[in-house]
């Protein structure tokens, strides 16, 4: 028969068994943490890297239809949408919306650019141009590897 006023002693965990636990996962996290963090850096730069290559094989689809590369004015829109005035377009030349670079940010294109044709450029997590490590620029004509 049960006896009645006392506990349970089997009821649940006591607040010591709570901090050691608490104390073994802020352990792990601390370990864990910047090595994922280290490993999210260079994905970002992959994933912008991968963008652009999409957009130049875009481009060239575009080219191939119009004889000639979107204008600055025109920008990346014109792969998805009918520009104004354009015989021969065959579009949408790129299945999704035009993503934002892994920062948040458009990408910027240009034509012509810099290196004589067109240049697609995300300017990394700075949104500036130049940088270093993360806030580095990603660049269409360096992006060919």
């Amino acid at each position: 028969m049960k006896q009645h006023g006392k506990k349970d002693a089997s009821n649940g965990f006591t607040m010591m068994e709570l901090l050691i636990v608490l104390v073994i996962i802020g352990l792990l996290a601390a370990l864990v943490g910047p090595n994922l963090y280290k490993r999210i850096k260079p994905a970002k730069q992959s994933v912008a890297n991968a963008q652009i290559q999409n957009f130049m094989t875009a481009l060239d689809g575009f080219f191939v239809d119009m004889g000639r590369y979107p204008l600055t004015s025109e920008g990346l829109e014109v792969l998805r949408v009918l520009p104004d005035n354009a015989p021969g377009w065959e579009g949408p030349y790129l299945r999704r919306e035009i993503p934002v670079d892994p920062w948040g940010s458009p990408y910027h294109y240009q034509n012509p650019g810099r290196s004589g044709g067109f240049e697609i450029v995300s300017y990394g997590a700075d949104m500036r141009e130049g940088g270093e490590g993360e806030s580095r620029d990603i660049a269409s004509w360096e992006s060919i590897r």
